[in-house]
């Protein structure tokens, strides 16, 4: 059985919470403190029925009763404190964060620092401190950030490798990116007319205008990248048999198991081209339900690939 991050989350949390009101708890007041319907609240309790210590049988399961008035547990199995995290669960999560607080493109630096407080503060003692190597090797990441926060267009004197030249353009900034160890500003850059990525290290002066930057109105290219999980494309699928590992090796938003033992699953994907690929691999096990886009990506990608068996069976004649 697969569940959700949120729905996990909420079962290991809900027996402690009810331990420590022995009391009990009315059903819609437990509801309503977890943050679901009285209908699904009652559909997590009867799975934590089902759950226990090793052994299995009745006397290690957990014990709930509720009615009318109240929700109690009866038997906890030991879930009966927060779950929390060891140290080397600690210094993983710490140094993930710590290594994507420093990755350009990626906002959200007040979230992040926020969690890693939090992190450390529930380590305690166990928290250790790792050196976390530099995502990119330019230092003067967050100028170029603030330059994009602003705004504001900018006059650049950029030095080209590849011509071995050096050329001062004006560009409207979209957004900081890592790619390959280096910072890279992605701009509309006015001279050229396209969109393009300066490296960091090679602007050799930068300095800010008063007009306003408007990239999109340029082009609709000079939009930024989709780096958060919401902005991926979402594709539904539909899953034979044989493929039911998928939803063990790739996250996913949303399974539904159907009466022929196929799933029809929702997921997000890095880019269409990605899905395209995937569902290829997958042969006869995947059907694509949506998008369109994909649906016939997939379908002529297939049909160019049997195009090239006719011509095979053609030349052996």
């Amino acid at each position: 059985m697969s569940l959700g991050g949120d729905r996990l989350a909420r079962l290991l949390n809900l027996v402690p919470y009810l331990v420590a009101r022995p009391e009990g708890v009315p059903m819609a007041d437990l509801a309503a403190e977890f943050g679901v319907t009285e209908a699904q609240m009652q559909s997590d309790l009867t799975l934590l029925w089902m759950c226990g210590l090793p052994g299995y049988g009745p006397g290690d399961l957990i014990d709930i009763a509720f009615d009318a008035d109240a929700v109690r547990v009866n038997f906890a199995a030991g879930m009966d404190r927060p779950v929390r995290l060891a140290g080397h669960e600690a210094m993983a999560l710490s140094v993930a964060l710590r290594v994507l607080a420093d990755t350009p493109g990626v906002a959200q630096h007040d979230a992040i620092a926020s969690a890693l407080e939090k992190i450390a503060a529930a380590a305690g003692s166990d928290a250790a401190e790792v050196p976390v190597r530099q995502t990119v090797a330019e230092d003067d990441v967050e100028r170029y950030a603030a330059l994009v926060a602003s705004g504001r267009a900018a006059r650049i004197t950029y030095y080209s490798a590849s011509r071995d030249t050096t050329s001062e353009r004006v560009i409207d900034p979209i957004e900081v990116v890592a790619a390959e160890g280096h910072a890279y500003l992605r701009a509309w850059c006015r001279t050229a007319g396209q969109v393009r990525q300066f490296r960091l290290d090679r602007i050799d002066a930068c300095a800010r205008l008063e007009e306003p930057a408007e990239p999109l109105r340029k082009s609709p290219e000079a939009a930024p990248t989709a780096f958060l999980e919401s902005e991926l494309p979402l594709i539904e699928l539909r899953l034979g048999p044989g493929a039911k590992w998928i939803t063990d090796a790739y996250p996913y938003e949303q399974v539904t198991g159907e009466a022929d033992g196929c799933r029809r699953v929702t997921m997000r994907a890095r880019d269409l081209d990605w899905a395209r690929r995937f569902v290829l691999g997958l042969g006869g096990e995947a059907r694509v339900l949506a998008p369109a886009e994909l649906r016939e990506a997939v379908k002529d990608t297939a049909r160019a690939a049997l195009d090239r068996y006719a011509d095979i069976d053609t030349l052996s004649q």
